[in-house]
């Protein structure tokens, strides 16, 4: 019998759920417009819905999960937690400003398809311009790909080292980015 998830340590979750990198897939693509469209479905009208993260970047290897930005309020963010849990999301972090959720992971590993869903007030999404930036420079996307290639195996079974080692990279490239775009290019 599996151990159901909030049983189980750090650890015991990122050996069940090891970093798993893919060639891009066309149907990345087509996952979040389904997911969009369901949580389109039961999320009140004025939230803004983007796919962010690698499998929203043309062309580079990524974890086969797709990333998904929720803009709303802050005063409506525990209105929108307890819909995303009754819509099988399971909320993994959460603080003052933020949330974040998964959507099949499962006891036995990953289902399918898979959804990250980050949970953010309005204006806090620099994940646009990084994604943006990286589909128009695809010369800086393969720098990124490099990146992420090496890090795989090392960081395998340590997400938060993953995530660490990937920061500067991206932290430098969402700085051109809003740079070239202006700060108000998502308002």
């Amino acid at each position: 019998m599996s151990k159901p998830l909030s049983g189980m340590t750090l650890l015991e979750l990122w050996e069940l759920f090891p970093i798993q990198l893919t060639e891009h897939k066309v149907y990345w693509k087509e996952w979040y417009r389904e997911e969009q469209a369901f949580l389109s479905s039961f999320l009140p009208e004025d939230v803004r819905i983007y796919h962010i993260g690698s499998t929203a970047i043309n062309g580079i290897w990524a974890k086969p999960i797709v990333d998904i930005l929720v803009e709303t309020p802050l005063t409506e963010h525990e209105v929108i937690k307890e819909l995303l849990l009754k819509n099988g999301y399971l909320c993994m972090t959460q603080n003052e400003k933020r949330m974040d959720f998964n959507k099949d992971y499962t006891p036995d590993g990953f289902a399918e398809s898979v959804f990250h869903l980050h949970l953010r007030d309005f204006g806090d999404h620099d994940e646009l311009y990084f994604r943006d930036y990286l589909n128009e420079h695809p010369e800086t996307a393969d720098e990124y790909e490099k990146l992420k290639l090496s890090l795989w195996k090392p960081y395998e079974h340590d997400r938060d080292g993953y995530t660490e080692q990937k920061t500067g990279f991206v932290k430098k490239v969402t700085q051109l980015a809003i740079a070239q775009y202006g700060r108000d290019k998502y308002q």
